[in-house]
């Protein structure tokens, strides 16, 4: 099979409601990263896209918990988002956004050409309607039980727990996300796109052609999808942020975001060709072209399902050859949550450590959650680098680098003969492109991750074998035939690892003294892009005799504990912080009794007293009988706070008492009056007692 000179890929448009976290990264961006960086530097056109998600609703939500606009939402957090995607070495083509005027009218001639080709059912149908807000209910603005896997906390449009795309009319006890009221049902127009007619064509094309080259999770989700039987889905909301639904009869109604982002794709392709003079339609339209979509798990449906049958709807686009979902990437042994801020965002990340973007890129890459959830922990991380990137790539360049300048004053030796070892060392280089190019190919960038590292311990076993800082002393010319061929191995590394580590790549490229240019930042084709990645497998010198490298720099900082530490307790303060904001946001404050005149109140006689004797009625769990300095007497009160408190530790409390409470006998004990009590947030009963220990017993409290 030859393959493709055109590659279209593309990456989950984010939206534009907060940071890019780990998450985003080890499941869609990194991995997207690496297959671009690989065919830019294996001499294929490459276009790799991606831009902002700037509608939909989780950013009015967001804007409303603000008091802001939803563009002043999506200003704020593209420029984030962009910004760190750029600083993390994120390889983009185009980095558009669904603002842009080029979207807005790429989904609306889309829109346009399967309405005109009747591809869409107009329906009246009932939708959910908060009255209170006076609007439908779309997508997250409802919230409530999942008909699948019974999650009480799911979206109008997906589960999070269990990856089902819902309509807000499937939740089960619906609630308004604006007003937490219990919505209506209103009637309202929508169009439709009938899935169930593209039933054939997506068993065809998926679980025919697809079965053995998709992963199995993307290929399992589809399978279940299809076999429960598709229906018609909604591709318009009743909304005021999106783009306008573009014919007659649909005013207030906008494009579902499901809709019109995956045509984003389309438009920030159209963007970028616009700006280095190519034609989109070769990267859309043209068979030759291969088109990948890198998503999350949660995002399976929309790609393999809903954006095919749109895009075979309209008929004149290519379909993904394949769309490498990856699972969640779980944090610390807790799932990742926004919401709780139990993450670690991008830009922190930059911030914290800063020049270590491969370090990340690296962990996130070598514990990628590829075929099933994985966790990342800060001590794995730490070990990723201190174990891995420092001492065996980081140790191999530098003992070549310094070994090189030490004995030959940074120039390549001229090599004497080759022992067998040298051969099979030399052999098993050539080998590792074609071994890392089958892994990268397969989207098993994990595996090939460690296939480069193989290298480096290659390598380091080489060097530590033949010894050269010994055998300087006794054998140059053999010597210089070991510094040679680790030099190649040096060279190599340059190259291999920089779909992976391009920072990285870069440093080493310069350390050696070899083409520092990031070639695989440049889509095209280029003979230098071809030379640096297959020239490792069909030429023997890589690096040639003569050749002045520079002077030796560490590629990798041990990373100390405290700075782990500090990660770690960055996490623990943030999550102790949320549960405290949702205990209070969650304590049940008892609704307002009936009014009552002053009259009312002035016959409440409330004192100071103190608690001077307490013991538990007998045969009852509740109750402790007390005795209590009023200031006018000295009282028998029984009251039901045994399971809160011991006799012994509320002797000498100070209280407010309520001491013209009617008489009334509890158990055979006359109780002469009422402690006031009240519960913290935690639900813990505690006195309401003065502040003030100068405030004499008996003072009325008024």
């Amino acid at each position: 099979m030859n393959t493709p000179e055109r590659y279209t890929i593309t990456a989950a448009l984010p939206y534009t409601n907060g940071p890019i976290h780990i998450g985003h990264l080890a499941g869609v961006y990194v991995p997207a990263d690496i297959y671009a960086r690989y065919l830019r530097l294996t001499n294929n056109d490459v276009a790799f896209i991606c831009g902002s998600d700037e509608h939909g609703v989780p950013i009015t939500i967001k804007a409303k918990k603000e008091g802001v606009t939803p563009q002043d939402i999506v200003d704020k957090y593209h420029a984030i988002i962009k910004k760190s995607f750029e600083d993390f070495g994120i390889s983009f083509d185009n980095y558009s956004r669904t603002s842009e005027d080029i979207h807005h009218e790429t989904a609306s001639e889309f829109f346009k050409t399967l309405y005109d080709k009747g591809k869409f059912i107009e329906e009246t149908n009932e939708q959910l309607y908060d009255a209170d807000a006076n609007q439908f209910l779309a997508d997250r603005f409802v919230t409530g039980t999942c008909p699948k896997c019974g999650n009480p906390e799911a979206y109008g449009d997906q589960c999070e727990k269990c990856g089902s795309s819902l309509n807000a009319t499937d939740l089960i006890n619906p609630k308004s996300a604006i007003t937490g009221n219990t919505p209506s049902l209103k009637q309202t127009k929508h169009w439709f796109l009938p899935l169930e007619q593209y039933e054939d064509f997506l068993k065809d094309w998926i679980l025919k052609t697809h079965k053995k080259d998709w992963k199995s999770n993307v290929y399992g989700q589809v399978k279940s999808w299809i076999d429960d039987g598709l229906r018609p889905r909604a591709v318009t909301r009743d909304l005021d942020w999106g783009i306008p639904v573009p014919v007659d009869g649909a005013e207030g109604k906008v494009l579902y975001v499901w809709f019109d982002a995956p045509i984003g794709y389309i438009s920030s392709t159209k963007e970028w060709a616009a700006r280095v003079g190519k034609d989109w339609e070769l990267y859309w339209k043209d068979k030759n072209t291969k088109l990948v979509h890198f998503i999350g798990k949660d995002n399976i449906v929309f790609h393999c399902i809903i954006f095919p049958s749109m895009l075979k709807a309209e008929g004149s686009f290519i379909l993904p050859d394949n769309v490498p979902a990856n699972e969640f990437l779980n944090l610390e042994g807790q799932k990742l949550s926004t919401s709780k801020n139990w993450a670690v965002w991008l830009p922190e990340y930059l911030e914290d450590f800063p020049n270590q973007q491969d370090v990340l890129r690296y962990a996130l890459t070598a514990n990628a959650p590829e075929t099933k959830d994985n966790d990342f922990t800060w001590k794995d991380f730490q070990a990723r680098n201190n174990s891995e990137l420092v001492a065996i790539f980081g140790n191999f360049i530098n003992r070549v680098v310094v070994l090189t300048h030490k004995f030959y004053d940074g120039s390549v030796p001229v090599p004497s003969e080759y022992s067998e070892l040298d051969q099979e060392t030399l052999a098993a280089v050539k080998a590792y492109p074609a071994v890392i190019s089958s892994s990268i190919e397969r989207y098993r960038f994990r595996e090939g991750s460690q296939e480069f590292m193989n290298l480096a311990r290659l390598g380091n076993k080489y060097l530590a074998d033949e010894e050269p800082w010994k055998l300087i002393k006794t054998d140059e010319d053999r010597t210089k035939t070991i510094m040679f061929v680790a030099l190649q191995i040096a060279a190599a590394l340059a190259v291999l690892c920089e779909p992976f580590l391009p920072f990285t790549a870069a440093k080493l490229k310069g350390i050696l003294a070899i083409d520092s240019s990031d070639s695989s930042q440049t889509s095209g084709k280029s003979g230098s892009t071809e030379s640096q990645w297959n020239d490792i497998a069909t030429k023997d010198i890589l690096i040639a005799s003569g050749h002045q490298i520079g002077k030796a720099e560490l590629l990798f900082s041990k990373i100390e504990d405290d700075a782990i530490e500090q990660q770690i307790d960055k996490l623990l303060a943030s999550k102790k912080a949320n549960d405290a904001e949702k205990m209070i946001e969650s304590t049940t404050v008892e609704p307002q009794k009936e009014t009552i005149t002053f009259d009312d109140f002035a016959k409440l006689d409330m004192r100071v007293g103190t608690i001077i004797a307490a013991e538990k009625m007998p045969k009852a769990n509740k109750l402790l009988v007390l005795k209590v300095d009023t200031g006018i007497d000295v009282r028998t009160i029984v009251s039901g706070i045994a399971e809160s408190f011991t006799p012994e530790e509320i002797i000498g409390k100070r209280v407010t008492v309520l001491v013209n409470l009617a008489p009334r006998a509890l158990r055979g004990v006359e109780s002469q009056g009422m402690i006031l009590m009240t519960e913290d947030p935690q639900g813990k009963l505690v006195f309401v007692n003065p502040d003030d220990k100068d405030v004499a017993n008996g003072l009325k409290i008024s």
